[in-house]
């Protein structure tokens, strides 16, 4: 007796637009898909090349999540490969969980390839780490409340900007004034470093320098309120240190440190600690 047909649906991460920022195994998962579920007005089009002739091309711009699960049940039921391509990274903002629980309770099989996300591709271009040593080493991803998705409580943007470190904040153009002023409730200096980007990697690509007493007139001053983020934080500027990690005097199990090196690196690892402890009191 055949086995069943057995479906399957893969969660594709299309990266922030360019179709070349898409991994291999994206690009696999594409070319062996029998449906390919695709957000036009999020992914490139270029992405479709990977699609083997005679897939079906589903736009989810005009579908509901009843009309994807239709999809998936019938994936199930004649044993279909299913590629759900969402723009950057499916971890985050995608509308992902939703779906892959609905696929559990089916009973299909899932995958999730990961993507580029948005942030780290306007990190790219702006050519700037956004953890740099004694500066920043931690990174915020959040939204502006106020939109669609109610945030929960504790996640406002002026309570993470109270850390002072690098911040990317997605979804948030149309209400410039309010990320400005929750920015600066939240303790950024008036100069902090702000990158605006609009459609990154995309042919309409729009990057822009400003600070955070800027930020909302350069966005009203091009016409920003959708597919932008920012990022935002003392890191986009920050210069002059050092990272330990390919420092002479820090040892790991490939490199042995040099001795004189290593002394130096302690002594200024003490200095830092006083000072830290100076700041503190």
């Amino acid at each position: 007796m055949a086995d069943a047909p057995t479906g399957k649906v893969t969660f594709v991460g299309a990266g922030p637009g360019a179709a070349d920022l898409l991994t291999f195994r994206a690009a696999r998962a594409i070319a062996d898909a029998d449906v390919v579920i695709w957000a036009a007005s999020l992914v490139q089009a270029e992405v479709l090349e990977h699609a083997r002739e005679g897939a079906e091309i589903l736009d989810s711009a005009a579908m509901s999540l009843e009309d994807v699960v239709a999809v998936y049940e019938r994936a199930l039921r004649d044993g279909l490969k299913v590629a759900r391509v969402h723009s950057g990274d499916p971890a985050l903002w995608g509308g992902t969980q939703e779906q892959v629980d609905r696929c559990a309770e089916l009973g299909l099989d899932v995958e999730i390839v990961p993507g580029v996300s948005s942030f780290s591709a306007v990190a790219a271009i702006a050519q700037r780490e956004l953890t740099i040593p004694e500066v920043a080493q931690s990174v915020i991803l959040t939204r502006l409340g106020g939109g669609k998705t109610p945030m929960p409580p504790g996640e406002e943007v002026r309570e993470f900007a109270r850390h002072g470190t690098t911040m990317a904040v997605f979804l948030s153009a149309a209400r410039s004034g309010q990320l400005t002023a929750e920015l600066l409730e939240g303790g950024y200096p008036t100069d902090t470093p702000v990158v605006i980007a609009y459609q990154v990697t995309w042919p309409e690509e729009l990057v822009l320098r400003c600070t955070v007493a800027t930020l909302e007139e350069t966005v009203k001053e091009h016409k920003l309120w959708k597919h932008t983020l920012f990022l935002v934080g003392p890191a986009l500027s920050a210069s002059g240190t050092r990272s330990h990690l390919y420092h002479p005097g820090h040892f790991h199990g490939f490199r042995r440190a040099d001795r004189t090196a290593r002394a130096a690196l302690r002594a200024e690892r003490g200095s830092a600690e006083v000072r830290a402890e100076k700041s503190g009191s």
